[in-house]
């Protein structure tokens, strides 16, 4: 399997050349990660990836409990991410859980965009101390996530500022612009 990350960017990039114009009329967040879990399936799909499930504010884990993640200072909090690529406990750990997204848009506080960062850096931690215990199957709480990314929606600049996390540390930065025309219908018959 080609590296997660080349499979959001590839994803991405068909996401923006389809659905980008959306993007300049300030739909809300929820709605471009709805949107964006549809290109990330397809892009699993041609890859031939089919053990994971695309989700968009999911919040449970496995025996249907709510999801929780431990942060910096250990103290345990329940989680409802953007958008995730994971196998919905089907895999073993640390196969389970792919992608971690949270998008946020330039108008938002920095206070939530710090939180949002925060989330990535403990989904895609490895376990350690014995906090999250892979011994006995899935981890207690939520990480090991093979890649986060931050999406910021710069919508007046017409960009979108990507930040990458593994491992619990920012790896990645990159800024892309969002293409201002929308695709004919007749190209996206074509697409789906």
């Amino acid at each position: 399997m080609r590296s997660p990350e080349l499979i959001f960017d590839d994803a991405l990039t068909a996401f923006l050349e389809y659905e980008g114009s959306w993007l300049l009329s300030d739909v809300s967040e929820r709605n471009t990660c709805g949107r964006l879990a549809i290109f990330i399936e397809r892009q699993l799909k041609q890859e031939r990836i089919f053990e994971y499930y695309t989700d968009t504010e999911y919040n449970r884990k496995q025996s249907d409990q709510v999801k929780t993640i431990i942060n910096k200072e250990l103290r345990v909090l329940p989680i409802t991410a953007d958008l995730i690529v994971h196998s919905r406990g089907d895999l073993p750990a640390p196969d389970d859980n792919l992608i971690a997204v949270e998008v946020k848009k330039s108008s938002r506080p920095a206070h939530e965009k710090n939180a949002d960062k925060d989330r990535l850096i403990a989904m895609t931690s490895p376990p350690y101390n014995g906090v999250w215990n892979w011994a006995d199957g899935h981890p207690e709480h939520v990480c090991g996530y093979s890649v986060g990314i931050f999406m910021e929606i710069r919508r007046k600049e017409h960009e979108i500022f990507l930040e990458y996390f593994k491992l619990g540390q920012k790896t990645n930065e990159r800024l892309i612009k969002i293409p201002a025309r929308r695709v004919s219908n007749y190209v996206k018959e074509e697409f789906w």
